[in-house]
């Protein structure tokens, strides 16, 4: 051995990480290249399909470190779990949640807050109608497929939960990288997934009261729902008044890294407070995100690359050198916790319920749109916006798979349902946002366009002034 017996297992798991995490890495911009340069599609897809590569259940549990390193004992990169929920552990879990949390805060920064607040409204209807229409959809081919015995079931429950799921994460790169977050249909869809992690925690509590009682406790869900809308409107909402202070308060601090570092601690914070009050991480990321963007320190944290002061080369703001370096990891984790053996007995339950989750999610989401004042686009834009599950729906599922209620075959289906949903809302994104014409309708652009762009124009020249 490499270590001696008293530091060993400490050592190891530490080395053994380390190993994993600079796979992980140079797969994720290897995928990302690839699929940028030669296939003209978004890096997220790369990282996702290099990371079903190099997981526990293709490459990585043969890429044995032992016989790389004679005497190490650290046996394969990425072992093959005994548990479906246990692909990956508790430390790289662990740092891909911080990176997903490092990309919601960020998304928040970028976000134009005034579009945000006016699309509310709408993004509360399109929530709506993206998870009744999953829902209905996921209990019902539960039972046609003779899953569960009826809709009060836990299993139908299960998976209509998983169903209603939306990886906000997904669509937010995607719209980060083509800089769409400020346009209508931007922020419409992260307000809408802001109310849809609400209304899908309120279903997942109802399915779990139902697995662990055999009853539903409608007393449970108001205090769970009751909860998270506090928080929010509590954390957001007390953000926006003291989001002037808490900017001035940070860029006056003179040490260096003060900004970037204090306002990380920050998005972590929030984190962890939206997790306790029964949201998700990437909520609190988002919100605290979202109050500080119309601050000056969002735009020395993301907005105005500066020239390097020897160099004709732009220097990248400091969250968005973080941002670069850690959310990858988070796309090629979501990868490589997929087991593809898992799909061949229930093929055929899969392929209906990924259609029916395109289908109930696009159109659920949609049609709303249309009655909002979007146009076809834009209605696509949101509806194909709101279509990735990601690791939502897999930490559902798991859940069910945990309690017993779920057996391999539904976590498989529900695995493949993922894959096949975060998979296309990427494809079909792209040439989407290709486009240059707004979503809105044109009997609406005389009336909130010129308005979103006076709003721009106006913050821009008052934090030019302040400079």
């Amino acid at each position: 051995m490499l270590f001696a017996s008293g530091e060993s297992s400490t050592l190891e798991a530490v080395t053994h990480l380390v190993f994993q995490l600079g796979l992980i890495l140079f797969a994720a911009k290897l995928g990302g290249e690839i699929f940028t340069r030669y296939l003209k599609l978004p890096a997220v897809i790369g990282e996702l399909l290099m990371g079903v590569a190099i997981g526990p259940y293709a490459l990585g549990n043969y890429i044995n470190l032992s016989r790389i390193i004679p005497g190490s004992g650290l046996g394969p990169l990425f072992p093959r779990p005994d548990i479906p929920t246990e692909a990956i552990g508790l430390e790289l879990f662990s740092i891909s949640e911080i990176a997903v949390i490092v990309l919601l805060f960020f998304v928040g920064l970028e976000t134009n807050l005034g579009q945000f607040m006016r699309y509310a409204r709408p993004g509360s209807i399109i929530a709506l109608g993206g998870v009744v229409f999953p829902f209905i959809f996921g209990v019902a081919a539960t039972i046609m497929f003779g899953y569960a015995d009826g809709i009060g079931s836990a299993e139908a429950l299960f998976m209509g939960a998983a169903m209603t799921a939306t990886s906000v994460g997904i669509t937010a790169r995607v719209l980060s990288d083509k800089k769409k977050l400020a346009t209508p249909e931007g922020v419409t869809i992260l307000a809408a997934a802001v109310i849809d992690d609400i209304l899908g925690i309120l279903i997942l509590t109802l399915a779990v009261g139902v697995a662990d009682t055999g009853a539903v406790s409608f007393v449970d869900i108001l205090i769970v729902g009751g909860k998270a809308a506090g928080f929010l409107v509590v954390w957001f909402g007390g953000g926006l008044l003291v989001s002037r202070y808490i900017s001035k308060f940070i860029l006056s601090l003179k040490v260096t890294g003060a900004a970037i570092v204090i306002s990380l601690g920050l998005a972590l914070i929030s984190s962890g407070l939206a997790e306790s009050f029964g949201l998700a991480f990437i909520i609190g990321a988002y919100a605290t995100g979202l109050a500080l963007s119309g601050t000056k320190l969002a735009q020395v944290l993301a907005h105005h690359p500066k020239r390097a002061e020897d160099s004709d080369h732009k220097v990248d703001p400091p969250l968005v050198v973080l941002h670069d370096a850690l959310v990858p990891i988070f796309f090629v984790v979501q990868g490589m916790q997929v087991d593809v053996t898992l799909f061949g007995g229930v093929i055929v339950f899969g392929l209906v319920l990924s259609g029916l989750a395109i289908v109930s999610k696009v159109f659920g989401s949609g049609i709303p749109a249309l009655g909002l004042g979007f146009n076809k686009l834009g209605a696509s834009r949101i509806g194909f916006g709101m279509l990735p599950r990601g690791e939502v729906a897999l930490i559902i599922a798991g859940i069910g798979l945990s309690k017993g209620v779920i057996g391999g075959e539904l976590f498989g289906v529900t695995v493949f349902m993922t894959i096949v949903t975060t998979l296309l809302a990427p494809l079909a994104l792209q040439p989407l946002f290709s486009k240059e014409e707004h979503g809105i309708r044109a009997s609406l652009e005389e009336r909130i366009l010129p308005h979103a762009l006076a709003t721009t124009v106006e913050d821009e020249s008052g934090e030019a002034a302040k400079e």
